[in-house]
C-alpha cells in the first residue's frame, strides 16, 4: 500500500472510530490501561505486561492528540534497552501494527502511527472492556456508559453541606460574574453559599465585553479586587499567556479523579498539560433549536444538513402571521463574526489553519503555520453564499440581532428555528407563557454533506487572578472547587439554570426530569459532538472575530460582494494574527 493509500485508509478508520466513540473516551480508556499496568506491577510485584503494550498505548494517545511520534520517542517511552526496543518496534511494523510515514523527500526520517488494523483492534478491545467493566459495576451488557465517568449510576446528588471550618477571607468571598440567566441562578442561592462558606459573598455581575475588560484591568492592579473571576472559554489562552490567571489545580494529584466527572471538552478549555487554569462552571454549546409543533404540523423532519435547514426555513417563512424561518446573530462585529466562524465549521473548515485530529481539529498549543486565517478557502465562500441565502428567510431586523435578541425572537414565537446557546434557554424553558415552551427540540448544528455534526462549545470557567493576595489563595481555591461541585451545579439548575459541566449532574434523576436539553447536551458530550475548535483558543480571537464580523456585515448589507468581503477579511485578519496580544 502506498503512503497516500495508507493515509486514506487510516483516515477512514479514524472517522469510523470517532463516529462510534469520542476521542476523549478512548483517551480515558488508554489512561486507564496505562495506570492499570503500573498499579499491577507496583502493588502485586508482577511484571506480566506485554512489552509492546506501553508502546501501543503511547502511539494511540499521540494519534488522538495530533502529536507526532518517531522511532526515538517510542524507544524512550518503552522503558527497554535501546536495541531491544528498536527490534521490538521493527517487529510491530512487520506485523502491521505500526505504520511508517516518511517525513522528508529523502525518506531517511519518518514518523510512526497506529495502523488501520491496530485502530480496529483497539476499538474492539474497548467495546469488550466496557462490557466487562459495566457488568462488574452492576450494569447489564447492553448498557452504554461513558468510560471513566465518576458516576456510573443515576444516583441523586445530596445537598451541599456546611463546611466544618469557615473560609478565612476577611471582607468575604469576592466574585466577578457574567450577567446571564445561568449565572443569575448563582445570585439566587447566594445565601446558601454564605451559610456553606461561613462568610459573605460580594458578587459583581457585568456584561460580556465589560467583564473581559474588567478582568484585564484587574490584572494591572497591585492586588486583585476579586478572589474568583468567571472567564469565557475563548479568553483562556489570552489570560494564560498574559499570566492574568494562575493555576487552580493539577491533574496529577490523588483526588484529581474527581475532574473525570466533567465533560472532557469543557475541561480541555482550562487545561494545559496537567495544569488547570480554571474549573468549568458552565458548558454552554450552541444548538439549533426548533419548534416541534410547527415542524410536525407541516410534516417537516428535523434538519440534519444545511440544505435541510435552508429548505425548512424557506417553507416556514411567512407560513403563519409574523413567523420567520430562522433567526441568528447578524449584528455587526462579534455577533455575526461568530455566526460566520461557526458556519464555516459546519462546512468542515475552521477559521484558522488548525491541524486535524480524528474527525475534528486541535485548537491549543498551535504553531505559527496553524495561525493563518482560512477566509480564502472554498468552505468560507460556501458559508458566505449560504448566509446570504439564509438571510432571505430571517427577520427583517436580523442584522441587528445578537445573542439575547435572537433568543427573544424565538421565545416570543416569531421564528420556527434559531441558533441559541443553552445558557439563554431559560428564556424559553422557564417561561410557561412562551409559545415555544415545551415545544422546542434541540439539535447539533446541521452540516454540509460528509461533515460531522457538532455543537460549538461556549461556556465559562471559574479562575483565580494571578495577583490575588497570597493569604487568600488557598481559600479561593477551595471556593472554586465548591462553586463548580456537583452539589453546587445541581443547586444552580434547581434555581433556573439549564447548563451543567458534569456527567453526574446530568444523570441525577431530579435534574434530568423535565429538562430535556440537559440530557441532550450530556449525550452530545458522551459521543464527542461538543467541540471548541470553531472558536479557536488563540489570544487574538476577540479582535479576529470582530474584524471578520465587520466585513461579513457589509456583505450582508449588499455593500460588498462575497469575494471582496472575504478577501478584505483575510487581509485584515492576517494582520491581527501577526500581532502579539498584550
Amino acid at each position: 500500500m502506498s503512503d497516500p493509500e495508507r493515509g486514506i485508509a487510516q483516515d477512514s478508520v479514524s472517522r469510523q472510530f470517532f463516529s462510534e466513540m469520542s476521542g476523549h473516551e478512548l483517551d480515558r480508556f488508554l489512561e486507564f490501561v496505562s495506570r492499570f499496568m503500573h498499579e499491577t506491577e507496583d502493588t502485586l510485584g508482577l511484571n506480566a505486561t506485554p512489552r509492546e503494550l506501553p508502546v501501543m498505548v503511547q502511539l494511540m494517545r499521540s494519534h488522538l492528540r495530533g502529536r507526532l511520534e518517531t522511532p526515538s520517542s517510542l524507544i524512550d517511552a518503552s522503558g527497554l534497552p535501546r536495541g531491544t526496543a528498536h527490534r521490538m518496534i521493527e517487529g510491530m511494523i512487520e506485523k502491521g501494527l505500526i505504520t511508517k510515514r516518511t517525513r522528508t523527500r529523502s525518506g531517511k526520517t519518518f514518523s510512526l502511527h497506529p495502523s488501520p488494523s491496530a485502530i480496529r483492534h483497539w476499538l474492539d478491545y474497548v467495546r469488550r472492556m466496557k462490557s466487562l467493566l459495566g457488568t462488574a459495576f452492576g450494569l447489564d451488557e447492553e448498557t452504554d456508559y461513558f468510560f471513566g465517568a465518576s458516576y456510573l449510576s443515576a444516583a441523586s446528588i445530596p445537598p451541599l453541606p456546611v463546611m466544618q471550618t469557615k473560609l478565612s477571607l476577611p471582607g468575604g468571598l469576592r466574585i466577578l460574574l457574567h450577567a446571564d440567566p445561568a449565572f443569575m441562578a448563582m445570585q439566587k442561592v447566594k445565601r446558601q453559599f454564605e451559610l456553606h462558606f461561613g462568610t459573605e459573598l460580594d458578587v459583581r455581575a457585568l456584561s460580556i465585553d465589560r467583564l473581559h475588560q474588567e478582568i484585564l484591568d484587574n490584572a494591572d492592579r497591585p492586588q486583585s479586587r476579586y478572589d474568583i473571576v468567571t472567564c469565557d472559554v475563548c479568553w483562556m489562552q489570552q489570560l494564560i499567556d498574559r499570566e492574568t490567571v494562575q493555576p487552580v489545580d493539577t491533574l496529577d494529584k490523588p483526588d484529581a479523579r474527581e475532574f473525570m466527572d466533567f465533560h472532557p471538552e469543557a475541561l480541555s478549555t482550562a487545561r494545559r498539560g496537567n495544569t488547570l487554569y480554571g474549573i468549568p462552571v458552565q458548558t454552554t454549546p450552541e444548538l439549533l433549536i426548533y419548534r416541534t409543533d410547527i415542524f410536525e404540523r407541516n410534516g417537516i423532519e428535523p434538519p440534519e444538513t444545511l440544505e435541510d435547514m435552508l429548505a425548512a426555513a424557506r417553507r416556514l417563512h411567512g407560513s403563519a402571521r409574523e413567523l420567520n424561518g430562522i433567526c441568528w446573530n447578524g449584528a455587526r462585529g462579534t455577533p455575526v463574526g461568530t455566526t460566520f466562524m461557526m458556519l464555516m465549521a459546519d462546512f468542515g473548515r475552521p477559521v484558522l489553519n488548525l491541524p486535524r485530529m480524528g474527525s475534528g481539529f486541535v485548537d491549543t498549543e498551535l504553531d505559527e503555520q496553524h495561525l493563518v486565517p482560512m477566509l480564502n478557502s472554498p468552505e468560507a465562500r460556501d458559508a458566505a453564499e449560504f448566509l446570504l441565502e439564509l438571510s432571505a428567510y430571517s427577520p427583517v431586523n436580523v442584522l441587528q440581532m445578537s445573542w439575547y435578541e435572537r433568543a427573544k425572537c424565538y421565545a416570543e414565537g416569531h421564528a420556527a428555528m434559531a441558533y441559541c446557546y443553552t445558557q439563554i434557554l431559560p428564556m424559553v424553558e422557564n417561561q410557561p407563557n412562551s409559545p415555544a415552551h415545551g415545544r422546542t427540540g434541540y439539535l447539533p448544528h446541521p452540516s454540509a454533506p460528509g461533515v460531522p455534526r457538532i455543537a460549538p462549545l461556549g461556556g465559562w470557567n471559574i479562575c483565580i487572578p494571578s495577583n490575588l493576595k497570597e493569604s487568600r489563595l488557598e481559600a479561593a481555591r477551595q471556593a472554586a472547587r465548591t462553586l463548580t461541585s456537583a452539589a453546587a451545579t445541581k443547586l444552580y439548575i434547581e434555581n433556573g439554570s439549564l447548563v451543567s459541566s458534569r456527567f453526574s449532574v446530568c444523570n441525577d434523576p431530579l435534574v434530568a426530569h423535565g429538562r430535556a436539553v440537559i440530557a441532550t447536551v450530556d449525550k452530545m458530550a458522551r459521543i464527542g459532538q461538543l467541540q471548541t475548535w470553531p472558536r479557536p483558543a488563540v489570544p487574538q480571537l476577540t479582535r479576529l472575530v470582530h474584524l471578520l464580523g465587520e466585513e461579513i456585515h457589509m456583505m450582508l448589507l449588499r455593500n460588498k460582494k462575497p469575494a471582496a468581503a472575504l478577501r478584505d477579511a483575510q487581509a485584515r485578519c492576517e494582520q491581527v494574527m501577526k500581532r502579539k496580544v498584550n
